[in-house]
Parts: C-alpha cells; structure tokens; sequence
C-alpha cells in the first residue's frame, strides 16, 4: 500500500521528474517493491532531490547529468553511475560528452575511479546499443 505522501504535490513534482530522467519504468519497480523501510527513502528522495532540486530553473537537465557524472564518479558509485549516464543520455549528453566528462574526472578524482566509471559507460552504451537493435527487429 502506498503512504499518503503520494498525493503530496512535491511528491508528485518530483516523480514526474525522476520518470523522466531516470526512466519510468526503473522508477516504478523501485516504488513497487518499496517497503515500510524503504518507503522514507523514496519519499525523501522523490521529494528533495526531484522536486526541489531538479526542478529548480537556475540549471539545464543536461547541466545536472554533467554534475552528476562527475559527482557519483568521485564517490565511485558503479550502480548508480550507470543509472546516471542512461539518464545523461535521456537529458541529451551525447556519448562523447558523456565519455569526455569521465575522461576528465581522471584528474580530479582520480584514475581506478574513471576507470571504473568508463567500464560502467561502456556497458551501458552496450545495452543501450542492444535495446535499439531489439526494437528495430520488432518494427
């Protein structure tokens, strides 16, 4: 059962924005199989980071994936790097932007970390690659 917060307007902001970016379809696993313990967290993060954050006008989609890449790369966050770069994708980085901000987080944070990020890129391409050839085949 979902919590009353749903209805919530900042709520529904920022799951209007998560779909978007992150896509609707890991959105709403993550909702379904949220459980007493796991409800706040989506509520926070639907909330704050969505809705109070993404939404705000000071910075384009495609700014905040720029951010986020190198962000979670320095924090070495392979799971949610590659979430984050489908979303860079969605929100127009194209894979040579995607590929040059990696590059250069190996400056800043370091090489075993962009190295690590530029694997999870590449296998998210891959997919990515694999996804567009499945649905070709479908038409």
């Amino acid at each position: 059962m979902r919590p009353a917060f749903v209805n919530d307007p900042l709520f529904k902001k920022g799951l209007k924005i998560r779909k978007q970016v992150v896509g609707a379809d890991y959105v709403e696993q993550r909702l379904r199989t949220a459980n007493e313990y796991t409800w706040p967290f989506e509520e926070l993060a639907t909330k704050t980071a969505w809705g109070m954050i993404w939404s705000r006008p000071g910075l384009s989609r495609k700014t905040r994936s720029f951010i986020n890449l190198a962000a979670i790369t320095a924090l070495s966050l392979p799971h949610e790097l590659r979430l984050h770069i489908r979303a860079a994708l969605r929100n127009g980085l194209t894979r040579k932007e995607i590929a040059e901000t990696l590059l250069h987080c190996a400056i800043y944070c370091g090489y075993p970390k962009s190295v690590d990020a530029l694997r999870g890129m590449r296998e998210v391409f891959e997919q990515v690659d694999r996804e567009n050839r499945r649905g070709k085949k479908r038409r």
